[in-house]
């Protein structure tokens, strides 16, 4: 057995299955003139205009799903990816902005999705498509709240550690158009939300930040978040409530989950098998601090290479979910490189495991590397290039560690977004 080889055959299958547009077309379906997704029937027929909206970084093929299915019905569009992201479309206008630290094209193509649906009316269907990135790439501060400010904002809490909900619960509150406001802009029309989940739980009120789904957070938990974190916003701003559970604009909405890491993660215990490793699934909810979660996943990987337990080698241990890193220097990197740098740390003098750590989305933080790899060699590796890996976690400085180590893990822009999976195969 080749176990990089082999880890990076399993991390494809992973990377496969979560293909936006495989999923969309899984879900959604149009026959003899009614569309059908989730349970919900639309006889187009009956519908005089069909609009498309949405962000995410997955969007693109999601849009070109779209197209398939609807073709000239559709008749405005506005569905914001991340730069690189882009696919050539026909029907469907794609608009680029920045991830994760939000811009100004992305408040302008934000605009340009709320006056869309604001002129929608109970005739129309909008069709809202969501995945990984759209809170960040769908920025509408709140009246007396600057972009410059958000993105100040975005900054401390990812540098403070915050996760996805926390991150979301305060970006709905300043934002026009998150936590169900988007829906409530289109009613009376017929809302129909298609999602590829990249959060934990698939919560319909995390995902992009729920712009069609109800917010079950107030104001007192974005007070109660920022002093958790001894943060502040930088000026009083309208505090406005985001609509609840048994609003009424949510009345003609439906929200459609077509896309999770859980789906990806059974696909890649099924190529493990394939390739002759006992598939063992730890958890698709796995969040926590990056470094101490490395270090749990190597012990487990240890103890079956030595103990058989919890699994007879040849193994293959998988995990998901989002983990978070504490900032603590300056370097460059991303939770799934720095999975990457601890597991070498802790495999050092090791020999037959090999870990593996990606983001689905083919993007680990502000870098051009999906994660890394590692081995019993890692640390070895790196040192010999003049990088040591005790400085470099300490400098967070991942990206450039596993660089010299050879154990960069690039896929390019993947186009879909289901968080991160974690591979650990342990020889025989």
């Amino acid at each position: 057995m080749n176990l990089r080889k082999d880890a990076l055959a399993i991390c494809k299958a992973a990377l496969r299955a979560a293909d936006p547009e495989e999923a969309l077309l899984r879900h959604v379906r149009c026959v003899d003139g009614v569309l059908l997704a989730g349970g919900g029937k639309y006889r187009l027929d009956k519908i005089r205009n069909v609009y498309v909206v949405g962000a995410g970084k997955a969007c693109a093929p999601m849009a070109k799903a779209v197209e398939k299915l609807l073709g000239k019905r559709i008749t405005a569009s506005c569905v914001i990816v991340k730069d690189g992201h882009t696919l050539p479309l026909r029907r469907v206008v794609l608009r680029e902005s920045a991830h994760p630290v939000p811009d100004q094209r992305g408040v302008d193509a934000a605009l340009e999705i709320a006056s869309l649906v604001a002129g929608a009316e109970a005739e129309d269907l909008v069709i809202c498509l969501i995945s990984g990135g759209a809170s960040a790439l769908m920025p509408l501060p709140v009246a007396g709240f600057t972009l410059e400010e958000k993105q100040g904002l975005t900054r401390q809490m990812l540098a403070a550690g915050a996760n996805i909900h926390e991150m979301n619960c305060v970006r709905k509150h300043l934002s026009g158009i998150k936590g169900g406001q988007l829906a409530r802009a289109a009613a009376p029309a017929q809302v129909l939300t298609l999602i590829l989940s990249d959060v934990i739980g698939d919560d319909l009120s995390t995902i992009g930040s729920g712009p069609t789904a109800p917010d079950p957070t107030a104001w007192a938990d974005v007070d109660e978040i920022l002093a958790r974190f001894k943060l502040a916003l930088p000026r009083p701003v309208p505090r406005v409530e985001t609509p609840k559970p048994g609003d009424a604009v949510f009345a003609r909405v439906r929200n459609v989950i077509i896309g999770s890491n859980a789906l990806s993660v059974d696909a890649a215990a099924l190529k493990a098998k394939a390739l002759g490793y006992r598939p063992l699934v730890l958890s698709t909810t796995i969040e926590g601090e990056t470094r101490d979660v490395a270090r749990m996943h190597v012990q487990i990987a240890k103890e079956a290479l030595r103990a058989r337990r919890p699994v007879a080698p040849p193994a293959c241990i998988l995990s998901g979910g989002e983990t978070t890193v504490t900032i603590r220097g300056d370097g460059m990197g991303g939770r799934n490189q720095e999975f990457a740098l601890v597991a070498g740390m802790e495999l050092e003098g090791t020999p037959g495991i090999v870990a593996l750590s990606a983001g689905t989305d083919g993007t680990d933080g502000p870098t051009d590397a999906a994660g890394g790899l590692a081995d019993a060699g890692t640390v070895a590796r790196a040192a010999a290039k003049g990088r040591f890996a005790r400085a470099d976690l300490a400098n967070n400085d991942s990206y450039r560690f596993l660089e010299a180590a050879g154990d960069l893990l690039k896929t390019g822009p993947t186009r879909t977004n289901v968080m991160d999976i974690r591979i650990l195969l342990i020889a025989k």
